[in-house]
């Protein structure tokens, strides 16, 4: 049997679990939906063959918690941003277009950002949002200029592998 009818059936055979699942966490359908539909993605993309799958719904389950947790996680920095952009002056604040453009930026940022350690995100966000210098910077996380750098190295890579 081909990969592809294996997944077709290992749809069949869990979608509707899934999708209850996730409903019950998410309290809304449509979220659900699109999260479910995103973890039977995330099985293709990692070309996992369904079959080899000892325990599938702990395997789903597990895929699609990852998926909601990154789903609140962008909904907190959109909040955190359209916050700080009710602060600007109405003459400086970005037009709609270039809202939800620096969104999506900031979004992608999140997203090739989210597997280093906090620290480092941190380090990153006071120097990219908040323009503080190294010195600045050390000196609020307790750490050295020295480390500053490393930090900044370290999430600037990151950033410039996720463009590849």
């Amino acid at each position: 049997m081909s990969t592809t009818s294996k997944l077709g059936f290992f749809f069949s055979d869990h979608h509707r679990w899934l999708l209850l699942h996730i409903r019950r966490q998410l309290r809304n359908r449509a979220d659900a939906e699109d999260t479910a539909a995103e973890t039977f993605c995330q099985l293709l993309t990692a070309r996992v063959d369904p079959a080899n799958l000892e325990r599938p719904r702990a395997f789903l389950s597990t895929v699609a918690r990852r998926l909601i947790y990154d789903r609140y996680r962008r909904q907190r920095l959109e909040q955190a941003y359209l916050e700080r952009l009710a602060l600007l002056p109405e003459e400086v604040a970005p037009s709609p277009e270039n809202r939800l453009l620096l969104l999506e930026a900031l979004t992608h940022i999140d997203r090739a950002l989210s597997d280093l350690p906090q620290v480092v995100k941190q380090a990153f966000l006071y120097s990219q949002l908040d323009g503080l210098s190294y010195v600045e910077i050390a000196r609020r996380l307790d750490v050295s200029e020295r480390t500053v750098s490393r930090y900044m190295t370290q999430a600037l890579r990151q950033c410039w592998l996720s463009e590849l």
